[in-house]
Parts: C-alpha cells; structure tokens; sequence
C-alpha cells in the first residue's frame, strides 16, 4: 500500500470477458480475496488469472481464462464502472463519491479530490488493491468524474 498502487502496472497480461468479449485488465488476487462475498471466494481458484472488465453493460465484474465470472452480486460494495449511483465511491481509499464530488464542486466551485488523494498517495495511504475492485489507482476515474460535473 505504497506509491506503487497507483503507479502503472508492469503486468500487462490481457484477456477476454466470456460475456462480453471486451479486454479486461489483470488484478492480483488479491483483490478478489478482500473483496467477493464469502461464497464466491469459497470458488476463487487461486493458481488463475484474474481480469477486470469495466463495461458499464455487462454484469461480470472478474473472469479467469478458463472462463469462470464473478458478477456484480458477488463483490461486497458497488463497482464505479457498473453502478452509476450517486453514492458509489469513485475513490475507495478515501471514500469519495461522485455525490461528494459534485457538492464539493457546487459549493467551491473547484474539486481538491485528485490533490488530497495525491496527499495520501505520497503518505503512503492508499490501499488500491485491496479496497478498488478495479484493482488498481482511482485517479483516472477521480480526473473523469470531476470533468463531468
């Protein structure tokens, strides 16, 4: 939980959704493991590799090459990609929502969103594997949010 969560991954293993057919992106497991219910962990096979896929369409949160998924039902908080609710972290470190996001922004008229995620970035904070079922650093999903608002 250093600098290096939300550095650019070395890892630049692909693979397709058996669903969609759209490119995920690798996580470790272990964000899997902090993050699926109880009963789907009881299925997780850790010698695979696991994808991300961020489509806001498809129910499939993670899939193996082997075709296994984990839908959205089956990871413990809501995923920023799929769920387009106001209370949905798009930081989940620091539990910014797009609903605090948006006040921050009406009331100041700017965000300091990416500036105090950075802040704890650099304190070495950020818990990105473990807490964002993506995997890996919000920032991008941080910058796009405050561009939408």
């Amino acid at each position: 939980m250093s600098e290096e969560c939300c550095s650019p991954s070395q890892n630049s293993l692909k693979a397709n959704c058996p669903v969609n057919g759209m490119k995920g992106k690798r996580v470790q497991n272990i964000t899997l493991k902090s993050l699926l219910t109880p009963r789907a962990l009881e299925t997780l096979n850790s010698q695979s590799n696991y994808f991300f896929c961020d489509s806001i369409d498809c129910p499939v949160v993670y899939f193996n090459e082997q075709g296994q998924t984990f839908i959205v039902d089956e990871v413990k908080v809501p995923v920023f990609q799929k769920d387009q609710g106001g209370q949905v972290p798009v930081c989940y470190c620091f539990n910014w929502t797009r609903d605090r996001i948006l006040q921050e922004i009406q009331q100041t008229n700017h965000s300091t969103v990416e500036s105090s995620i950075r802040t704890h970035i650099q304190a070495g904070r950020c818990g990105c594997e473990v807490n964002n079922p993506q995997g890996s650093c919000c920032l991008a999903n941080v910058r796009k949010e405050v561009r939408n608002q």
